[in-house]
């Protein structure tokens, strides 16, 4: 059995792990939103930044890795290493179905709402601030939702919500103040 990796943020723009074939991906049941605090790659503990993670509902759209067989426990360690800093995200396998229409398991992480650097509660406002303010190891928050945003138009998918709140950030959305 293949196994395939999701990525619905950086992933799809910055794998960081060998694969043999990349599809977009449809997963339903849950949809990407900045709802994580980054105290590491995109802010620190003082002043965190927030990155993307998976919550209930919807649908998203993404990239899926096909990872060459007998690279999978590498990759997962890679994975691990990257996203399981701090246990914010839990990874499990859900379907996805690929661009060409073949439905595979596919290898996700999904934020914990539970987890203190779970921020999905918070108004756009409060987001955009931290967003603003963030800046760490990888970078800032900004330019990762920017990115995000880039590799979607190049996916010829709309921004919603998470270009609303780019502009936000930018303070060219005075709407949602």
């Amino acid at each position: 059995m293949s196994f395939w990796v999701f990525g619905y943020g950086s992933l799809m723009w910055r794998p960081d792990f060998p694969f043999e074939e990349s599809q977009t991906a449809l997963l339903h049941g849950w949809h990407r939103a900045m709802c994580i605090l980054s105290t590491h790659y995109r802010g620190t503990p003082g002043q965190p930044g927030l990155v993307l993670g998976l919550t209930r509902g919807g649908s998203c759209r993404g990239i899926a890795f096909r990872v060459a067989e007998g690279r999978e426990a590498e990759v997962q360690g890679i994975l691990h290493r990257r996203e399981l800093i701090s246990d914010v995200y839990t990874p499990r396998f859900a379907p996805v179905r690929l661009g060409d229409g073949r439905r595979v398991p596919a290898y996700i992480f999904v934020a914990r709402p539970e987890h203190p650097q779970y921020a999905g509660r918070l108004d756009a406002a409060a987001r955009a601030a931290l967003i603003r303010q963030g800046h760490g190891h990888g970078g800032s928050s900004r330019d990762y939702l920017a990115s995000t945003l880039e590799q979607l138009a190049g996916m010829g998918l709309g921004g919603g919500e998470l270009a609303r709140l780019l502009r936000l950030v930018d303070g060219k959305d005075q709407t949602r103040r």
